[in-house]
């Protein structure tokens, strides 16, 4: 199946004659009829209802139509916006972040950038370092917000932002709801909802340690993976959570967050920022060049 045999058979959708598609497309009206008869052959399925003096789609045609003609608008979008060589000012720049990074700083950074180029494209996606990573170094992605891992990729660049506070989320019955501030004595006895360890071991580690240097060990009542995962968890009374301090940005209304006070040794949660080493981008040049000359963006994380 190749778009040219889509455009025939959108043809005589639309037509419903084959006479007058084949006149549409500059073609034969026996060699119109062999491309559907052969689409037909290579789809398995009859897409329309031929007799002598009518032709209707079937009802597997009707739907293949709706979905055809939709995949040539795309086709066609796609070569008339490379014909002539792509304008660098309407090329999509992808976005990558971690949860608290696409609620803190790419929106900081974004209301920097967007002003000078109203008419840019910015495609922002939100999901963990483990997936991110792959996504840069394949090109999907042109920048990424991230927990940098220990060992890094060589083909990549990576600045670090900053270590981003946290706070301690409690059901909003809980005794420590009243408190404006805890340490982890305060809540040494409390079971613990635990990001998992492959997909945020940074958060992880950051409990783990806590009650390590304290010379505490965690009742860990439940390992999770997605931060709305653990919120729900804390607001269903299973637990409590160590999280970044921008979830409290997030809509949970039976959790409430406080200030978590942590031990000089820990720093928090740290955040960098990667992108492929030798990028020529000038939009990544000055997304990093913002960042720059901007660090007070990072003083609310």
């Amino acid at each position: 199946m190749d778009i040219n045999q889509l455009r025939c058979f959108v043809a005589v959708g639309q037509e419903l004659h084959f006479g007058r598609a084949a006149q549409k497309m500059e073609m034969m009206p026996a060699s119109l009829s062999r491309f559907i008869r052969l689409l037909e052959e290579e789809l398995g399925i009859r897409l329309l209802n031929r007799s002598t003096r009518n032709v209707a789609l079937t009802a597997e045609g009707a739907i293949f139509f709706e979905e055809a003609s939709r995949l040539i608008e795309q086709f066609d979008a796609l070569a008339r916006r490379f014909k002539g060589g792509l304008k660098d000012d309407r090329r999509t720049l992808r976005i990558g972040a971690i949860d608290s990074a696409a609620r803190g700083i790419v929106p900081a950074l974004l209301n920097l950038f967007v002003p000078r180029h109203p008419q840019m494209d910015i495609h922002i996606i939100e999901d963990k370092t483990i997936n991110l990573l792959p996504k840069l170094k394949s090109g999907w992605l042109d920048l990424i917000f991230i927990r940098a891992p220990h060992s890094l990729d060589a083909s990549l660049e990576v600045r670090f932002i900053a270590q981003e506070s946290c706070v301690l989320a409690v059901p909003v019955s809980h005794a420590l709801a009243r408190h404006a501030a805890v340490t982890v004595e305060d809540f040494r006895h409390e079971p613990m909802i635990v990001a998992e360890r492959r997909a945020r071991p940074h958060s992880h580690e950051l409990t783990m340690s806590l009650f390590r240097q304290a010379g505490l060990t965690p009742h860990i009542a439940q390992f999770a993976e997605e931060k709305q995962t653990i919120l729900s968890l804390v607001g269903a009374g299973l637990g409590v959570a160590i999280v970044p301090s921008l979830y409290k940005d997030m809509n949970s209304e039976n959790v409430r967050f406080i200030q978590l006070t942590l031990p000089p040794a820990i720093k928090g949660l740290p955040l960098s920022m990667a992108w492929q080493k030798g990028n020529q981008d000038a939009r990544v040049a000055e997304m990093i060049a913002l960042l720059n000359e901007n660090e007070s963006i990072t003083d609310h994380l």
